[in-house]
């Protein structure tokens, strides 16, 4: 039976909201689940996957959604009581997951929860009662500093402290390292580790922490990796968080040491990494880890695949351009993408992680200089390539 002839209220399985929900539709459609998407963009990508794609509106001051815009779009298009998915954009925001929650189940991380993971004095009070290695947090400016912003993601709020913590920001020491991300299932008693990235940064001027992207699975000294997942399992085992997320390392490989940055208690960025075949689809495992049940089998993941940004350098139209078959989130061809706004994702494959992230970047450049050279042309011209 066609879905979308279905009743409001048996149309979907799962609601996803997120700032870019296109990788969690994409994995909902290989579990084989009827998803509508609530997000910024609403994208031919996120269509493709999903049963029905919504737009929402963002807020005007900071990177997330317009409180009283998402609530009309829940009204719009997801029925009260259908379980919901949330991905980045409420790391900040425990206050409207509590509004979700009020009408639609959450699957995934409490807001309480939340709130504790992102709040750093809290988080770091409880990495050091359980003893899990973490970069101190400080009360002023100095040399190796940085500075945060609470519940911030993605990297680009990150700078060189100066002065005391404006409102909403925090200060912590710089921690020297390799910069690793452990993707991770628990069920609210242990973590499940399902495999290990390697993080760049894409930085500018203002924001030279701004994400670039990931490449795994990467290999970590099994003494390291054994004593990052126990971490984890403390951690889940003391704040009962549930479900998919990812945690942010340092890792030194001559010390064998690694200090926890984060928690992100969500699905997020290497879904793009790791979700693929033969493995079996994240979102299904996320679902069946907040009802207790953690996957059993290990994870195969035959090659090494690298996914990334790529930011508009000015302001920028792809309606000229042939969109390459190695992106995603490509934009309408009536978007205009904001210099220094995420254009769209890379993907690339290979043999080993440093081949992998190699045709990234090579990939990332023959995409950025197609749009240098552009020539305006129709958008009913944009046609698909390989390469």
């Amino acid at each position: 039976m066609n879905s979308r002839a279905r009743s409001p209220s048996d149309a979907y399985d799962v609601a996803l909201i997120a700032l870019s929900a296109r990788a969690l539709a994409r994995s909902a459609r290989r579990a084989g689940l009827r998803a509508i998407a609530l997000d910024l963009f609403a994208d031919a990508d996120t269509s493709e996957h999903a049963v029905k794609a919504a737009r929402v509106r963002a807020a005007r001051r900071s990177l997330g959604f317009d409180p009283r815009a998402l609530s009309i779009a829940l009204e719009e298009n997801v029925p009260k009581g259908l379980p919901v998915v949330l991905g980045a954009g409420f790391e900040h925001a425990p206050r409207m997951m509590s509004a979700l929650r009020a009408r639609n189940p959450l699957i995934g991380a409490a807001p309480a929860t939340v709130r504790l993971l992102k709040d750093p004095v809290r988080f770091a009070t409880l990495l050091a009662e359980l003893g899990v290695p973490h970069p101190e947090l400080v009360a002023a400016a100095g040399e190796q500093i940085l500075s945060k912003r609470r519940g911030g993601a993605g990297g680009a709020h990150i700078r060189a402290a100066e002065g005391l913590p404006g409102r909403g920001r925090y200060f912590q020491k710089q921690v020297n390292g390799r910069p690793v991300s452990a993707l991770f299932l628990s069920d609210g008693r242990q973590a499940e580790v399902v495999s290990f990235s390697e993080q760049w940064a894409d930085p500018t001027p203002s924001a030279p922490f701004r994400y670039g992207g990931a490449v795994g699975p990467v290999a970590l000294d099994a003494a390291v990796a054994g004593r990052v997942g126990a971490a984890l399992s403390r951690i889940v085992a003391a704040t009962g968080l549930v479900g998919l997320a990812s945690a942010d390392l340092l890792v030194s490989d001559a010390d064998a040491a690694f200090w926890l940055l984060e928690i992100n208690p969500r699905p997020g960025a290497t879904l793009d990494v790791f979700d693929r075949a033969p493995s079996p689809a994240l979102l299904g495992l996320h679902l069946a880890a907040c009802e207790g049940a953690l996957p059993s089998a290990s994870f195969d993941f035959p090659c090494a695949q690298a996914a990334g940004v790529v930011y508009a350098e000015a302001p920028t139209s792809v309606a000229s351009l042939r969109r390459p078959v190695w992106t995603a989130d490509w934009p309408a061809c009536e978007d205009s993408v904001p210099a220094g706004a995420p254009l769209c994702t890379v993907i690339a494959a290979g043999g080993s992680p440093s081949a992998a992230r190699a045709l990234f970047f090579e990939r990332r450049a023959s995409l950025l200089a197609s749009l240098r050279a552009a020539i305006p042309r129709a958008c009913g011209q944009l046609t698909m390539v390989s390469g």
